[in-house]
C-alpha cells in the first residue's frame, strides 16, 4: 500500500478494504492462487467482450466486469502471500493478465463504437489497444535489459529524468495524470460515463461520445508510447 506506484488509486480508496475481506471467505477454496489469476483474466476479457452489446448496458457490464477484474487481481496475489505460494509464475500471470485485458477492453471498446465494424473507430481501438501494450512493455523491458547485463532491478529513484527540463515535464504530467486514463479501472468508467451520455442522444450518430472516448484514448495512448519512451531513455533507469 505504501509502495511508490504500487497501488492503484482504487486499491487505496475502496477496493483494498473489499479484497481482503473476500480474501478471508477465500482463502480455504480449493483453488490456487495461480487460479485466481486466471480468473482475473477472463473477467478483464470478458469486460471487453461485453461492451460489444448495444447501449448502456454494454457499458455497465463493461465497467462492471473491470471491478470484477481489479478484485481479483488484489485477491490473488493476498491469497498467494497468505498460503506463502507467491512463485514466478504467479507474477508472470498477473503481468500477462495485465496486458491481454486492458488491451481487450481497449479492442472491444473500438468496436463498440464501429458497432462491429471494421471502419476508423475499430481502428482507433486497436491502436490504444496496442499503445497500452507497448507502455507496458517499455516498462518491463527496463528490468529485462537490466537482468541481462547482471544489474538489479531498478530503483524508484532512478525513474527521474536526469535533466532538468524533463523531470520538471514529467512532475506536470504527473499532477494532471492524464496518462491513467489508458488503464483498465479509469477507460472503463471513461466509457460508462460516454455510454450514458449517448442515452440522451438523438439522430444518425447514435455515440458520438462513446466514439470520442476512443479518439481520446488512442490519442492519450500513442502521446505515452512515445512520452514514456523519452522518459525511460532521459532517466538513470538504464544506467548501472
Amino acid at each position: 500500500m505504501n509502495r511508490r506506484n504500487g497501488e492503484h488509486w482504487a486499491g487505496l480508496l475502496y477496493m483494498r478494504a473489499l479484497s481482503l475481506r473476500s480474501t478471508r471467505l477465500l482463502v480455504n477454496v480449493p483453488l490456487s492462487p495461480n487460479g485466481f489469476t486466471y480468473l482475473m483474466i477472463v473477467a478483464g476479457c470478458g469486460a471487453g467482450a461485453l461492451l460489444l452489446i448495444p447501449g448502456v448496458t454494454g457499458a455497465i457490464l463493461g465497467a462492471l466486469f473491470i471491478q470484477i477484474y481489479l478484485l481479483l487481481d488484489c485477491v490473488d496475489g493476498e491469497l498467494a502471500r497468505w498460503r506463502k505460494q507467491t512463485s514466478i509464475t504467479g507474477v508472470y500471470l498477473d503481468r500477462i493478465g495485465h496486458y491481454v485485458c486492458e488491451a481487450a477492453f481497449l479492442t472491444g471498446l473500438g468496436f463498440r463504437a464501429s458497432h462491429l465494424h471494421t471502419d476508423l473507430w475499430a481502428v482507433l481501438g486497436l491502436v490504444a489497444a496496442l499503445g497500452v501494450i507497448l507502455v507496458k512493455s517499455e516498462t518491463d523491458l527496463v528490468d529485462v535489459a537490466r537482468t541481462r547485463s547482471g544489474l538489479p532491478a531498478v530503483a524508484d529513484s532512478a525513474s527521474v529524468p536526469r535533466a532538468q527540463g524533463a523531470a520538471k515535464a514529467r512532475s506536470l504530467a504527473s499532477a494532471f495524470k492524464i496518462h491513467r486514463l489508458i488503464g483498465g479501472v479509469e477507460s472503463s468508467l471513461l466509457v460508462l460515463a460516454a455510454g450514458i451520455a449517448d442515452c440522451f442522444v438523438h439522430g444518425h450518430d447514435s455515440n458520438p461520445f462513446t466514439k470520442g472516448a476512443v479518439a481520446v484514448l488512442a490519442a492519450i495512448a500513442v502521446a505515452m508510447v512515445v512520452l514514456h519512451f523519452a522518459s525511460i531513455v532521459m532517466s538513470s533507469r538504464l544506467k548501472p
